[in-house]
């Protein structure tokens, strides 16, 4: 397995994987060439065997203090074993390194393995979209996470500085709050 920045060229296989995963709602292939070349995107790509099996972006404008998750796709053939969670972690090192204090992304509220993902991570419920996802009236469930928060658990975890967060500007333990509970994770 290995991850890469994603291209323009690999905008064909992107496309083939958004169209399976999302069959009622996927982007067209001029979203996403934009998405690709936009300066406040960051896309990266997941291969086996030479295969792009996953594809993951975030929209962080350099400077602003949020950013969004835009999507997280891992193929069927390839789901429950990690791909998921490691697209998420590279784009929150981005966004961490684009000096980003809050991400937040929009999930269906009928994928519950992703639902559970980004709660694991720490990001929470903060409201809903009713009847988001169309043509399937499917609301968005919006989660938020503490990028500051999350980066300075990692680094805790990991026994290491967190990277882009300043000690003073972490959140404490006491003030963070433990969550309980659009992609294809």
């Amino acid at each position: 397995m290995s991850t890469r920045a994603a291209t323009a060229a690999d905008l064909d296989a992107i496309m083939d994987l958004e169209r399976t995963s999302f069959p009622t709602d996927a982007w067209s292939a001029a979203m996403m060439r934009e998405e690709l070349a936009s300066p406040h995107g960051f896309y990266v790509v997941v291969e086996e065997a030479g295969r792009l099996v996953g594809y993951a972006g975030l929209r962080a404008v350099r400077g602003a203090r949020d950013a969004d998750v835009q999507t997280i796709t891992i193929s069927a053939a390839a789901r429950g074993r990690g791909r998921g969670r490691a697209l998420l972690t590279t784009l929150l090192d981005e966004a961490v390194a684009r000096g980003v204090h809050d991400v937040f992304l929009e999930v269906r509220a009928d994928n519950p393995v992703a639902q559970a993902l980004y709660a694991s991570e720490g990001f929470a419920e903060v409201g809903r979209r009713p009847r988001y996802y169309q043509p399937d009236d499917v609301d968005a469930i919006v989660m938020q996470l503490d990028l500051r928060g999350w980066a300075a658990r990692r680094a805790e975890v990991s026994g290491g500085a967190a990277p882009g967060v300043a000690a003073s500007d972490a959140p404490s333990a006491s003030a963070t709050s433990s969550p309980t509970g659009k992609g294809w994770c």
